[in-house]
């Protein structure tokens, strides 16, 4: 089994800058990937076409050429790993249901996947993550609905608001729960970063010419419907609260939401990786300047080290590449003068990514809709009541303990999605901010993804024991 320079795990922007960075020292690279093609959740497409047509598609095009020297394993999800030592240093052991890859540095680059919270009827069929959303239309060419309200906060409401009406849906509106005119508080973060600006009116632009409403200080406090989403209940937010008797009824099918994204750390925490509170209130990987995490040999990159969007991942990953090749002893792929300018735009994209997330926090008010009935663990069917009970009553503490309590966080996504509601709720309960005891308790996934039985007995027959 031979053993590669450095392996990548994910296929994004953050870990295709890594792979093409390293590859041009001469490293000898790999990167892993759970999905089919190349582009990661920023770049889905299904063809060709498809990838040239995004706004920064020839750039796409362009990493792809130069990924042509690195083995890339696609549908090769990443269910474990381990490190072991080795003369020359660290040796990686990458398991996939497969095989098994090693590599002497290994870059992290998993990216995120959506934040979602609890709310009356966020369970009911036509209810998905904005994310979500976008995955079936850029990856499959489906529109979920025909009459959509989109909601939650962040910017990424606005591209998927506006995929959907390209793609012929009716939006009924975009209801964001922040004031995006916060923005003018962070006015040298906003004109370091002016591509945004420009992006923004993109996606204005095209709203206004598909007349999709778009709201502030609104947000979704209620699904209805019995077997299918008939509507929603919007509501104007004031001071971080529900304004009493600004309810409205919407009638719709189908209903995108999401509040922002939550990094997918697996990998990281189960190396052992330092992690801290990032600007967004997630658990995000601690890195250096050559973005080096606390482990030797391993380096972060793009949204694990905190959610900032694709330009930043892109700076991260080079600058991952670079470390890499440099640690290695081989000749620095970056000239002096572009690692600095690179370092300069990450300073400067970060700063933005500070005040994105500062104006579009997630908003504090949604334990308040939920009654003691409202699930929170889906997978497990847990209420918000029962870890409510747990704190209260069964004398838990953290979310370990309601997690063991209750199994919220024990199903079939391991907590990805009811994890960061389960801590929060933990928290309140405890009368403190959620911190890094509580989110690190559903971080912990030693296997990394689902893996069947059959996986694991072939493993072992193949020798990959």
């Amino acid at each position: 089994m031979s053993t590669y320079d450095l392996v990548v795990v994910g296929a994004g922007p953050a870990g295709m800058a890594a792979a093409v960075t390293a590859t041009d020292a001469g490293c000898r690279v790999a990167m892993l990937d759970a999905g089919l093609r190349q582009g990661g959740q920023y770049w889905r497409h299904r063809t060709e076409a498809d990838a040239r047509s995004y706004q920064d598609g020839s750039l796409f095009a362009g990493l792809r050429v130069q990924l042509e020297g690195v083995d890339h394993y696609s549908d090769a999800a990443v269910w474990f790993v381990e490190s072991q030592p080795d003369d020359n240093g660290p040796l990686f052991f990458l398991h996939t249901r497969s095989t098994v890859v090693l590599g002497r540095r290994l870059v992290i680059a998993t990216g995120a996947y959506d934040r979602v919270v609890p709310f009356p009827g966020w369970d009911l069929p036509g209810v998905v993550t904005a994310g979500g959303a976008q995955a079936l239309l850029k990856g499959q060419g489906v529109v979920f609905a025909r009459r959509v309200v989109v909601a939650g906060t962040g910017p990424f409401l606005l591209p998927v608001a506006t995929g959907l009406a390209d793609a012929g849906a009716t939006v009924a509106g975009v209801y964001e729960a922040n004031d995006p005119l916060q923005y003018g508080r962070h006015v040298r973060a906003v004109l370091g970063a002016a591509s945004k600006l420009t992006e923004a009116s993109r996606y204005g632009w095209r709203m206004l010419r598909r007349r999709v409403p778009y709201h502030r200080r609104r947000a979704v406090v209620a699904a209805h419907g019995s077997e299918q989403l008939t509507g929603v209940t919007v509501a104007a937010i004031s001071q971080g609260t529900v304004v009493p008797g600004s309810e409205l009824r919407i009638d719709c099918d189908g209903l995108a939401v999401g509040f922002g994204f939550t990094p997918q750390l697996e990998m990281a925490v189960a190396l052992g990786c330092a992690t801290h509170l990032g600007h967004d209130g997630n658990l995000v990987v601690k890195v250096s300047p050559d973005q080096a995490t606390s482990v030797v040999g391993v380096y972060a990159a793009g949204e694990v080290t905190g959610v900032g969007g694709a330009k930043l991942a892109l700076v991260e990953g080079h600058l991952a590449g670079d470390a890499v090749a440099r640690s290695l002893g081989r000749a620095a792929p970056l000239p002096t003068g572009r690692r600095n300018r690179l370092m300069r735009n990450r300073h400067r994209l970060r700063r933005f990514a500070a005040a994105l997330h500062a104006v579009h926090p997630m908003p504090p008010y949604w334990p308040d809709l939920c009654d003691d009935d409202t699930l929170v663990c889906r997978c497990e069917e847990v209420s918000v009541g029962t870890v409510r009970q747990a704190m209260r009553e069964m004398s838990a503490a953290d979310a370990r303990g309601t997690k063991l309590l209750t199994r919220a966080g024990m199903g079939w996504c391991q907590g990805r999605i009811c994890g960061y509601a389960t801590a929060c709720l933990t928290a309140r309960e405890a009368s403190r901010p959620p911190g890094l005891p509580d989110l690190a308790g559903h971080a912990s996934r030693p296997l990394m993804q689902p893996i069947t039985l059959a996986d694991l007995a072939g493993n072992q027959r193949d020798g990959l024991d």
